[in-house]
């Protein structure tokens, strides 16, 4: 006892947590990086993005719909999970609901017992993706919206998926908020107040939070994950999952549909919460399936370049995917998933700074077993290297013992005590000398830096540059894409 009480006078505190802090539901999220987002429904059968709201259930039905074709398909593309449009501002349910007999029940398809949203809840289940909804506040069928008797109507959807589809990853929203409609006959325009109509406090309080804890709330101002601003897929390049909501005027109470979405690609630096910023894009040009469109697929290429922009700035990525008339993934999307998921996972089997020798210019405490550098290729998100207190620039150098080829760098930060690092670069020994090879800003919780060329070296250095308090790095990586 004698001994460990002498050894633990010499224990060296962890660094301090740096501002706002994720919780465990928004590290679980950073963890995936990668899902998808499904449109599927009567849009589909009408070639449109937006139904009005009249159109006949009838029209659905997916004669070959295969669930499991879908999600092994965004698997492939390394896709770990999938959030479905339960309904669209169409107010067509795709599960059997007890709120309006606008839904599956009154379609052909399953003999009129069909539930899509069971279907791709156990396909999702069985191969391993987690799954989460999207149920749109505006609704252009019910002739409820835009009263209060249409929020009794939504909440009682979302409690029906809240509690028939098992463990939820996502809670997804959007700043739908009305317009022109079906609304039961009326064929009218309605307008709401965008900031106190859906109420969405109570929504996320009373049924999210209690009925899916575990579940991330998305929404233009969070309070979990914010929309990053664009439909491009692209966050910027010096991003913070730091954030505060306000109006886009500055002015009045943010809401979704009516936040600063200007501001979301950066985030702020001294953000009052821990709000990470998701990059949606869809596949093809439109968020629902359009046959005139099956040629213009995005690209391998074009799709790497998203990772990079989106995954590689620290945020996460929402592909859009859409099922044809056939309830199926058409063999182009299918295609493009495949070589997709097939560079990634090319480029990440291989950290080619394994086993490298590292050095560091300081570790906290002089404790090598706590905040060693080697912890930087251990593979683990939340174990770390980290300096003192006092020191706010330091150096790690990676000796590779052999010559290494790679064109991509990786880093993370430990994001469980906060966000810190402001400023790094990255030097390769070329020639006898140190040549800086690439620099940034922020890391957060992963930075992917794509080279412009191949660099083959011996030795690499990155160099923390600026930070506000000690650094708390979690991973090193270097790797070879195949362009």
């Amino acid at each position: 006892m004698g001994c460990l009480g002498w050894l633990s006078g010499f224990a060296q505190e962890p660094p301090k947590p740096f501002g706002s802090l994720p919780t465990q539901r928004q590290l679980d999220w950073h963890e995936m990086e990668m899902y998808g987002l499904i449109h599927f429904g009567l849009n589909t059968y009408q070639d449109k993005e937006w139904g009005y709201g009249d159109a006949d259930p009838k029209l659905f039905n997916p004669a070959q719909f295969d669930a499991e074709q879908i999600v092994l398909a965004a698997k492939a593309g390394g896709l770990n999970g999938l959030i479905l449009v339960a309904k669209h501002h169409d107010g067509f349910c795709l599960w059997p609901t007890k709120t309006t007999d606008y839904n599956i029940t009154k379609s052909p398809w399953r003999g009129g017992q069909g539930d899509l949203v069971k279907e791709f809840a156990q396909a999702c289940e069985k191969h391993g993706l987690r799954f989460g909804l999207y149920n749109s506040p505006w609704d252009r069928n019910n002739k409820d919206y835009g009263k209060p008797a249409y929020l009794d109507t939504y909440r009682a959807q979302w409690r029906e998926l809240y509690t028939g589809y098992g463990d939820l990853f996502a809670s997804w929203h959007d700043g739908a908020n009305g317009g022109d409609g079906y609304y039961g006959g009326a064929k009218e325009t309605r307008k709401i107040d965008r900031t106190t109509y859906y109420d969405w406090e109570k929504t996320w309080l009373t049924l999210t939070r209690r009925l899916q804890p575990g579940a991330v709330i998305f929404s233009d101002i969070g309070p979990d994950i914010r929309w990053v601003g664009n439909e491009k897929g692209i966050a910027a390049e010096t991003h913070w999952a730091t954030f505060t909501p306000a109006a886009p005027d500055g002015k009045g109470q943010p809401a979704p549909g009516y936040a600063n979405d200007k501001e979301s690609p950066m985030g702020h630096r001294d953000g009052r919460h821990w709000i990470p910023a998701e990059c949606d894009v869809p596949l093809r040009p439109g968020w629902f399936y359009h046959a005139n469109q099956d040629a213009r697929v995005k690209t391998r290429a074009e799709m790497l370049d998203i990772y990079f922009k989106s995954v590689g700035r620290g945020a996460n990525l929402d592909w859009g995917l859409a099922p044809d008339t056939r309830g199926l993934l058409h063999e182009n999307d299918v295609k493009a998933l495949q070589a997709f998921g097939d560079a990634l996972r090319q480029m990440l089997a291989n950290n080619l700074a394994a086993g490298a020798t590292v050095t560091a210019s300081n570790i906290r405490g002089d404790i090598e077993s706590l905040y060693d550098p080697s912890r930087l290729l251990d593979g683990d998100r939340y174990s770390y290297w980290a300096t003192d207190d006092d020191v706010t620039t330091a150096e790690v150098t990676f000796d590779l013992k052999q010559s290494q080829s790679f064109n991509v760098v990786r880093l993370r930060e430990n994001i469980m005590i906060g966000q810190r690092i402001e400023g790094f670069a990255v030097d390769a020994w070329q020639n006898g000398a140190w040549q800086e090879i690439a620099k940034g800003t922020s890391i957060g919780a992963n930075r992917l830096l794509r080279l412009p060329a191949n660099v083959k070296t011996t030795k690499v250095r990155l160099r923390i540059t600026k930070s506000p308090v000690c650094v708390a790095l979690s991973d090193f990586g270097l790797f070879a894409l195949q362009e």
